[in-house]
């Protein structure tokens, strides 16, 4: 019997388990381990909430110096992107000259992702990239390269692993979408 977990009005089952997380998680901390390991103290920069688990996870498989550092936006309402981006908690490292990373929990239309790097670009980073767990291609609206994605999925509304229903099911360790 598959596992359904009620959170608010809303019924979801499990849609990708923990074990196939860490995979794609490894997979991706491979990749930058041999793209960033000559760099000097690169920084991540991991957007809040939602990262926080992938970030943690990431890093732990990260072996090269760097720096962290968060940024807190929003765009979501409910199960919707609302189209605007807003600043909760800003940038506060210098980044001028650095190779920063920015670490997200999932990319759907890219408004975050495209006001994320307005924002790093005025403070003239030597290098930004884009790391995210969960990637949606078919959602996607924006030009600017995804450079790591972890994994690609459809439209779906998920939660877990950092991924939230208004503010429920963050500490999920699998990741649940809606069921009907």
């Amino acid at each position: 019997m598959e596992k359904v977990i009620k959170l608010h009005d809303r019924n979801f089952k499990v849609m990708i388990p923990a074990d196939k997380i860490e995979v794609a998680v490894s997979a991706v901390a491979d990749k930058i381990n041999a793209d960033y390991r000559e760099k000097k103290n690169p920084i991540f920069i991991g957007v809040l909430n939602g990262s926080f688990m992938f970030m943690s996870d990431l890093l732990k498989k990260i072996d090269f110096c760097c720096e962290i550092s968060f940024v807190k936006l929003a765009s979501y309402c409910g199960t919707c992107s609302s189209g605007e981006v807003t600043n909760l908690i800003g940038l506060n490292r210098d980044i001028e000259g650095r190779d920063v990373i920015i670490v997200e929990d999932i990319v759907d239309t890219g408004a975050s992702i495209e006001h994320m790097v307005a924002e790093l670009q005025r403070h003239n980073p030597a290098s930004v990239r884009i790391c995210t767990l969960f990637f949606k291609p078919n959602a996607y609206k924006r030009s600017i390269p995804i450079d790591y994605p972890a994994m690609e999925i459809g439209n779906e509304f998920i939660v877990g692993y950092g991924l939230d229903y208004d503010q429920l099911g963050r500490n999920l360790k699998d990741v649940y979408v809606v069921t009907e």
